[in-house]
């Protein structure tokens, strides 16, 4: 082993064990955390509005307040259900990627750290979907039959970027949603949990992303940036059901009409995306055919 793989190993080691000794001082039971019993507010929306898929457009300026409401509890409710949906697929290939490593090592203690976290994250969306009375939503068939391919022959560093794309889009998202005190408490309080425990996972495939990269040779790179670009056009595009519209008693057609040409969310998607893809950028990892997806997805 030469030095170079040996220092670098060593980094990824040592950021491990940062990552398991945060864990260890701060990490979040939601089943005792959240107060489940608390009623909700019937003027409080599921998420801070301006992140909704319909606002600042027409549609959104004849919508009666309850309507406003209602989308984005559905909104919500759809993300995290797609959030349950994608953080199932990235537990298997992590577990698939950490079978038979060392068992000694942090890099392996951590992994399966950010699988146990992604389980209560998982249960936690979907208590929060029941509390809500919304059922959950689920990606169109064909891209759930995909993903099986995906979690099945995905490499490493794909596995790892797309936890890093649908947990910086939910980020900022969730951020906005624990400032504002017209939002539910609930979902308040389950993205302060989701943040401060999703920082920890965000940190570890940076480090894992450029460790697998750091002698990947051009196909294997330029295959690899073509691939996470596929996951994020399918993670993005799944987030919110085109079902949620009629929950929201609207025209669904005319809305998702709206919604696809509503420059105010498209500006919120690349706000939320620009530190992702100067990341991704410095990892060789937006070639040209990867950065065309992410334009089609407004995250460049």
């Amino acid at each position: 082993m030469n030095r170079t793989v040996a220092r670098a190993e060593r980094k990824v080691e040592d950021e491990s064990r940062r990552l398991l000794d945060s864990a260890a001082a701060l990490s979040y039971d939601p089943a005792t955390e959240v107060d489940w019993d608390a009623e909700l507010p019937p003027e409080h929306y599921g998420f801070n509005p301006e992140w909704s898929t319909l606002y600042g457009t027409p549609l959104w300026q004849e919508m009666t307040e309850a309507q406003r409401v209602l989308l984005t509890r559905h909104e919500v409710a759809s993300v995290m259900s797609t959030g349950i949906w994608f953080e199932m697929i990235l537990q298997q290939m992590v577990l698939r990627d950490q079978y038979m490593r060392d068992y000694a090592s942090a890099e392996f203690q951590f992994a399966l750290t950010e699988i146990a976290d992604e389980c209560r994250h998982s249960i936690m969306f979907a208590r929060a979907c029941q509390k809500m009375g919304i059922r959950s939503y689920a990606p169109r068939r064909s891209t759930v039959e995909l993903a099986r391919l995906f979690k099945t022959v995905g490499s490493a560093e794909v596995a790892y970027g797309g936890i890093l794309v649908a947990e910086t889009v939910l980020d900022l998202m969730q951020r906005d949603a624990m400032s504002a005190e017209n939002v539910l408490d609930l979902v308040r309080t389950t993205s302060r949990i989701h943040v401060v425990e999703e920082s920890r996972h965000m940190r570890f495939a940076r480090q894992e992303v450029m460790d697998r990269t750091r002698n990947a040779g051009r196909l294997r790179r330029r295959a690899s940036a073509l691939s996470i670009a596929v996951v994020s056009y399918f993670i993005i595009t799944s987030m919110v059901s085109p079902e949620v519209y009629a929950a929201a008693g609207l025209d669904p057609e005319r809305a998702l009409a709206e919604a696809r040409l509503n420059e105010h969310y498209k500006a919120k998607m690349r706000t939320s995306a620009a530190g992702l893809m100067d990341f991704l950028a410095r990892c060789g990892l937006v070639t040209r055919p990867a950065a065309a997806v992410y334009q089609r997805i407004h995250m460049l």
